[in-house]
């Protein structure tokens, strides 16, 4: 089937027709992309399954087009820019492995339109529903998961601002989770404060100082701590909050057969601190928590170089890094090799050393004590043992002169 993309039709067609039938619109967006149906639509527009009509196997992709419910003036500027921004920010954040790539952007018949990547799988909201509440191990590993593409989104400056269940899909064919819909980001400026006539975000997920037009990267993570809330319970976020104590009351809801840890419960809670101040200020504060005995890997963005040769695609990396594993220092040992002359020299001394040590028993330990000495102080051990040798023919000598003295006197 080919879908009429006009707004006022949106006919359903031959799947090879290229004019739409009923209003005689061309069919196919940029002589590419045609629409098979529509799969969402908001306050801003329309979303439509497409394919691309140029590749040989006509992949799915997503058509995404800009149309505002409202004619006011301000509203349809602020669609307008929300779009744009979507576009732009995908533009420069979509070669990570974990956000969708754009691929067009345009404008036709009055009506901003971009393409980008086509995901397959649920989004959290749709196995939320269909699986059940997630339990801790699943809530540890949606954070790791995740929080490796904020760390990323934020390193380039870029606050996404409506995280939530809808905007997150577990990819079927790796089952990796995807981060979708950047209609909300916004580039982050320090003392910068937005107008906040026109709220940005999921009013349930976002974090109070985001309502006031003053975001910033902890108020991500609230919306983060929020989601996870949201698995672990099932329960609407406005009900997990108790405005007559002012605060969270998450536990109430949690199922007797799935008990929360009291670690990953302090990391949930702060979190969703209402006070930017008590909350997490960093991705990397919520991994050392989460992983304390794991050494962090930090994402690396790496943007193709600038050349004549055919562009490449800028990468995703993570350092190379490898574990460190404790040794014993070893000292290095220094090989020498020995002079013939020295061999024949040391072999004579040896065989003196022997004779004259063998004589008097004692003098075997005497040359023993030398040559280990020698080997100690890293000296010669056969000049020692020749010495030691030495030292017990005189005393041999000796011996065997003074008894002889003692009876001639």
């Amino acid at each position: 089937m080919s879908l009429c993309l006009v707004p006022e039709c949106l006919a359903k067609n031959p799947p090879e027709a290229k004019f739409c039938q009923k209003c005689g619109s061309k069919l196919l967006l940029q002589d590419r992309y045609r629409g098979v149906k529509i799969i969402g639509q908001g306050g801003f527009g329309k979303t439509f399954l497409a394919t691309d009509q140029a590749k040989p196997s006509k992949p799915y992709c997503i058509i995404k087009q800009s149309l505002p419910d409202s004619q006011e003036p301000e509203y349809i500027a602020k669609a307008s820019e929300l779009f744009k921004r979507e576009a732009h920010r995908l533009d420069e954040l979509g070669d990570h492995p974990q956000i969708p790539e754009l691929l067009s952007y345009c404008n036709h018949e009055g009506r901003q339109y971009l393409v980008q990547e086509y995901i397959e799988g649920q989004n959290l909201a749709q196995e939320l529903e269909s699986k059940g509440v997630f339990n801790e191990q699943e809530i540890r590993a949606f954070l790791a998961d995740i929080l490796s593409i904020l760390q990323f989104i934020h390193s380039q400056q870029v606050i996404h601002r409506d995280i939530k269940p809808e905007n997150i899909i577990r990819r079927a064919i790796d089952n990796k989770l995807v981060l979708v819909d950047f209609g909300a980001s916004k580039e982050f400026k320090p003392n910068v404060r937005y107008n906040h006539s026109c709220i940005v975000g999921t009013a349930e997920y976002a974090a109070p100082e985001q309502m006031r037009g003053e975001s910033r990267f902890s108020s991500d993570l609230y919306s983060l701590g929020v989601t996870c809330l949201h698995l672990l319970t099932n329960v609407n976020p406005f009900d997990l909050f108790s405005t007559t104590e002012n605060d969270w009351v998450w536990r109430d809801y949690l199922a007797k057969n799935n008990p929360i840890s009291h670690d990953l419960a302090k990391i949930l809670d702060k979190l969703v601190q209402q006070a930017t101040k008590k909350r997490y200020q960093s991705v990397e504060e919520v991994l050392a928590d989460l992983n304390p005995e794991v050494n962090q890997i930090k994402p690396l963005y790496i943007k193709p170089k600038s050349s004549p040769s055919p562009a490449v695609s800028p990468q995703y990396v993570k350092e190379n890094v490898q574990p460190v594993v404790k040794t014993n220092p070893v000292t290095p040992v220094n090989v020498q090799t020995t002079d013939p002359s020295l061999i024949t020299i040391r072999t004579v001394m040896g065989v003196f050393a022997c004779i004259a040590l063998v004589a008097n028993p004692l003098g075997l330990f005497v040359g023993w004590l030398c040559g280990s000495i020698a080997v100690q102080k890293n000296r010669d051990f056969w000049l020692w043992f020749f010495l030691g040798g030495i030292f017990n023919f005189f005393a041999v000598i000796l011996v065997a002169i003074l008894p002889s003295q003692s009876k001639s006197g």
